[in-house]
């Protein structure tokens, strides 16, 4: 039986400090990669206590929408851009992405100053900076003091199911309309989807009863219900005057009873809102903050 050799107790504590030193360096090198990871994301999202994830850049700064941007293109100009920069980061790729952002729903405009400006999910993005002593200066990173200014202005978010958009109404005869429907020009406050694709009620539905849409979806192309049952809205709207019904067995989102379409003319294009004016003007008005309730 051969002898059992011991490993003097010197030797074991100096084995002990190696191991350990390799572990905290290990620890530590981990940390700093994961460190430089989140401070390499140009575009990160922020949990807000109350207008939950919101867009941020790199140092937590938020990222604005403009509800006059009915399209990719900036309307912010003159003077707004000082209060609005416009945000942009160049060579933007997927690696430059927070979790919770898709690369795909970001694209780069030019403004009509000549500057790049990134967009999310068609909408220019905008830094807020307000004066401060005669000097507009970027509002300090996990600020929100942007959201609701002049009721057009709002955090950029990843889940809307409501946006708004401020525009002129011109419908599929080419002409343009009020709010009231008359033939005249001016801009209409009101409800499009995630992606700015306009949204609209129908005159002859009653409280959360869908009166167009057959059993079998086979108008559905022409005014397509809006099928969502998710409540995500600009602060400036009140969550509580939205819900569902279930139409045929989909979900359609309603806003004070009425039940919300896309007109099929429009093409899920942005900005276009051609059936304010089919099959006449009024018929299929557009929602908005202050419409009436639908009747029982």
């Amino acid at each position: 039986m051969g002898k059992i050799k011991f490993i003097p107790k010197v030797l074991l504590c100096f084995i002990s400090i190696v191991m350990l030193m390799f572990t905290l360096v290990r620890c530590s090198d981990d940390n700093e990669i994961m460190e430089m990871e989140s401070e390499t994301k140009e575009i990160q999202l922020r949990s807000d206590t109350s207008l939950g994830n919101i867009l941020t850049d790199k140092e937590g700064r938020t990222l604005y929408y403009f509800a006059n941007d009915p399209t990719a293109m900036s309307n912010c100009t003159g003077g707004c851009e000082q209060v609005w920069p416009a945000f942009n980061v160049e060579n933007l790729s997927a690696e430059n992405l927070g979790p919770g952002l898709n690369f795909p729903d970001f694209a780069t405009v030019v403004t009509t100053s000549g500057k790049k400006q990134l967009t999310y999910k068609g909408r220019p993005l905008y830094y807020y900076a307000p004066a401060v002593n005669g000097t507009n200066t970027k509002e300090e990173p996990g600020k929100t003091g942007g959201e609701n200014v002049g009721g057009v202005w709002f955090v950029a978010k990843p889940d809307y199911t409501i946006m708004l958009t401020n525009a002129q109404l011109i419908g599929h005869d080419g002409k343009n309309y009020t709010s009231s429907y008359t033939e005249g020009t001016g801009k209409t406050l009101y409800f499009t989807d995630a992606k700015g694709v306009t949204l609209y009620t129908f005159k002859n539905d009653k409280q959360n009863k869908n009166n167009f849409t057959a059993a079998d979806f086979s108008n559905n192309g022409v005014w397509p219900i809006y099928e969502t049952d998710q409540i995500v809205v600009p602060s400036g709207l009140d969550k509580s005057l939205f819900g569902s019904i279930t139409v045929h067995g989909k979900k359609q989102l309603t806003y004070k009873g009425w039940p919300l379409y896309y007109f099929g003319q429009d093409n899920m294009m942005m900005g276009s809102n051609k059936g304010v004016s089919f099959p006449a003007p009024g018929v299929w008005p557009v929602p908005v903050k202050d419409i009436a309730p639908a009747l029982p």
